[in-house]
């Protein structure tokens, strides 16, 4: 099933109307669906590089608005279902610690999940579901998100094929030593 999901999405990256396309992806991508939409990113870019930044804030703008469904996902089923559970289990106060601990870590985890491989959705929902604030969450989600498809759409567009195939097999790996690199540079200044 996922391989014919990747499928649908590939032929979509050549459909005349691939830009909507790629907003629904990335907008469900954010809740609910399984595959990025670096997938039909790449082949959009690859076919009209003069289209780079502009797939790229399609990709941003309906990311960031499927992020928030996911946050009110987040919100919503914690309030309806999660919480009576773990009141009946006697788990609510390590719940609650649990939620202070990830939204003093918030601006972090939505920040990498937001840029590497790591599944975006799961982030939207427990920012959601832990109350993260929500000014936090739109403004890390922007950065991260941004950053992510306009570096895409840049190598893209600056290097066209051969970046494609780089990207293809190594973007976690890139995305998680940039992640590496960026927490360093943040203790460096914070504590040096």
């Amino acid at each position: 099933m996922l391989r014919r999901l990747y499928d649908w999405t590939l032929r979509m990256a050549e459909h005349p109307q691939a830009l909507w396309v790629l907003a629904l992806v990335s907008f469900v991508e954010s809740s609910v669906f399984p595959i990025p939409p670096d997938v039909l990113m790449i082949p959009m870019i690859l076919a009209r590089p003069s289209r780079a930044w502009l797939i790229a804030l399609v990709a941003l703008v309906s990311s960031v608005l499927g992020g928030l469904l996911g946050y009110a996902i987040g919100a919503l089923a914690f309030e309806q279902l999660g919480q009576p559970i773990l009141e009946s289990l006697g788990k609510t106060d390590s719940m609650a610690e649990f939620s202070t601990r990830f939204n003093d870590l918030g601006f972090w985890a939505v920040l990498t999940a937001g840029i590497t491989p790591f599944p975006y959705k799961v982030i939207t929902i427990m920012s959601g579901w832990t109350g993260m604030p929500l000014a936090t969450f739109i403004a890390t989600s922007i950065l991260a998100r941004g950053l992510r498809f306009f570096l895409v759409a840049g190598l893209l567009w600056k290097f066209g094929t051969p970046v494609r195939d780089f990207i293809e097999k190594r973007l976690g790996l890139v995305t998680i030593v940039f992640v590496v690199l960026l927490f360093a540079g943040f203790y460096l200044i914070k504590y040096v």
